[in-house]
């Protein structure tokens, strides 16, 4: 009756509930096929799941022993048999995985989703879930049964090296345990948090990304938080209004750069040809007549690769019968429509960028002199009262395509972040500055008494914050935490907006092509449910364990 109170009473109304649940789920035909789109159980679950689990089994023992191995003394030599016990199934676990394991679905699956199959050869084309072809299948099978086998001769050394020191009592140093912990731990987290799972991808995609905006969101909020709390010093209005004009100064030097001539010439009867590169506020201008003595309408434009090719299209007069090109490429006898200057890009765009930014500093640098203090301070300020006015949704929709567009743009197409990275990164964002407010009101709750004693001691502002307050303000803020954790967690539903096939966009997928009413949406309602439950009762036992007024 003790473990039974301890549960808590959300929970056990899910589980005196369960049996309908799966009930639903595995008899009642349109909530089963709902169930199995909107969780992403490809073919072949069954298979996938138990190697998954073999392996995991396998990693998961594998990083026991290098942190129990020094316990012993304080536990009877309890901890120290466990870890022997879990360093020796390891080795079995490895070498029967290498010997007569076939766990070459999994990492077939696992491949062919993490390559692309518009570039690699090895991934059939146009076939949903992705497969290999034979070629990759049999070159993925050869090295993975080669990794295996080298993977269980180093278990299997380990665990006789272990029994050896159990027997003699001389150790073997540290590096060689690291080692292991490095290995399995890398592969535990590449399974857990990156490889396509194919017997739930739609689940693990959203408690991906929940998890890994979460602590994205943590690390800025943390850092939102210290800003907070940074004090000037004698000179730093001096060194940030310097800062300030220098990138005023610096904008205006690259504006008054030389700027590019530009002309439109021939006629307006048909489309006009624009030469890839031109600048964007000039196509704009074109497109929509922006310029003395332009049409009432719309202009046409026809995208072009080269300025040869827009004077070929303007000879050929099918489609084209004007271009928009540098001055000193104009063709003679041609009309010219507009003329007008531009400053190239790589001018133009750092001197907008520097101009704002510069005017922003010292906007917050006069605030923050004004309030005695840090610019940074006021800087973060503002940055979380501003987030926090921003719907999540317009923030996903701004990070998810303008931005990542324009920072596509910019790299040139060297930065092309996927889709869910990017709706992790606005998350991340938004999430942030609630965050950053839950930190504050942690700090501010430790007594200010400690954090004078720390620094009589001599410690520095970064060891005060280390030792002294954050341990005890992370305590105090366990229950807020834990409650942005659940909110995160439900708003990475919002990331099927930009298309990511988590459950929510499964669930709308299956929707729209089975016209069910009610099945898709009660499916996804309860899975929701019971993932919420879940981390409110692992959030519950984090703060028993951490409430030190119950001790």
């Amino acid at each position: 009756m003790h473990r039974l109170a301890r549960i808590r009473p959300s929970n056990l109304v899910i589980l005196t509930v369960l049996p309908f649940i799966l009930y639903l789920f595995t008899m009642v035909p349109n909530y089963r096929r709902s169930i199995t789109a909107i969780v992403g159980i490809e073919p072949g679950a069954g298979v996938l799941l138990r190697d998954w689990l073999l392996v995991m089994a396998m990693l998961v023992a594998g990083i026991v022993w290098p942190l129990l191995r020094r316990r012993g003394k304080a536990d009877g030599g309890h901890g120290r048999a466990v870890a022997m016990a879990a360093l020796i199934g390891n080795a079995v676990l490895a070498v029967a995985l290498a010997a007569l394991g076939d766990i070459s679905a999994l990492a077939s699956s696992i491949v062919a989703n993490a390559l692309d199959p518009v570039t690699s050869d090895l991934v059939v084309r146009a076939v949903t879930p992705r497969q290999l072809t034979p070629e990759g299948a049999a070159l993925v099978t050869a090295q993975l049964g080669t990794g295996l086998w080298l993977y269980a001769v180093l278990a299997a050394g380990l665990a006789l090296t272990g029994l050896v020191e159990l027997g003699t009592g001389r150790g073997i140093g540290r590096w060689v345990p690291l080692g292991l912990l490095l290995l399995n731990g890398a592969g535990l987290v590449y399974l857990m948090l990156v490889a396509h799972i194919g017997f739930a991808s739609g689940l693990f995609t959203t408690l991906r990304a929940g998890i890994f905006a979460y602590l994205l969101a943590a690390c800025l909020g943390l850092i939102w938080a210290g800003l907070l709390f940074l004090s000037p010093s004698r000179n730093t209005t001096k060194v940030w209004g310097a800062v300030c004009a220098g990138a005023l100064v610096l904008a205006g030097v690259l504006w008054m750069q030389p700027h590019e001539s530009f002309v439109l010439t021939g006629t307006l009867e048909k489309r006009v040809a624009i030469v890839k590169g031109t600048p964007k506020a000039l196509v704009d201008a074109v497109r929509f007549g922006e310029f003395e003595g332009a049409p009432e309408r719309e202009i046409g434009l026809r995208s072009t690769a080269s300025n040869d090719n827009a004077l070929k299209l303007i000879e050929d007069g099918s489609q084209v019968s004007a271009a928009l090109l540098p001055a000193e490429l104009a063709p003679e006898g041609l009309q010219v429509l507009w003329q007008t200057s531009q400053l190239p890009d790589r001018f133009r765009i750092p001197a907008v960028f520097l101009f704002v930014g510069g005017l922003l500093l010292g906007l917050l640098t006069f605030s923050a002199h004004q309030h005695g203090r840090h610019p940074l301070s006021v800087s973060a300020e503002f940055f979380i009262d501003t987030v926090r006015g921003i719907p999540m949704l317009v923030i996903i929709l701004f990070v998810g395509l303008p931005f990542a567009g324009a920072l596509k743009d910019v790299s040139g197409g060297t930065i092309d972040m996927p889709n869910v990275l990017r709706g992790v990164i606005a998350i991340a964002i938004g999430y942030s500055a609630y965050l950053a407010e839950i930190f504050r009101a942690g700090i501010e709750a430790v007594p200010q008494g400690q954090v004078e004693a720390a620094r009589s001691l001599g410690l520095n502002n970064y060891k005060v914050a280390r030792l002294v307050v954050l341990p005890q303000a992370l305590k105090i803020v366990i229950p807020p935490l834990g409650n942005e954790f659940i909110a995160i967690l439900k708003d990475t539903s919002l990331l099927s907006i930009l298309s990511v096939r988590d459950v929510t966009q499964r669930m709308r997928e299956f929707q729209s092509a089975s016209f069910l009413p009610f099945a898709p949406f009660n499916s996804a309602a309860i899975l929701y449910v019971c993932l919420t439950l879940a981390a409110a009762s692992l959030i519950a036992s984090i703060e028993r364990r951490y409430d030190v007024k119950r001790r």
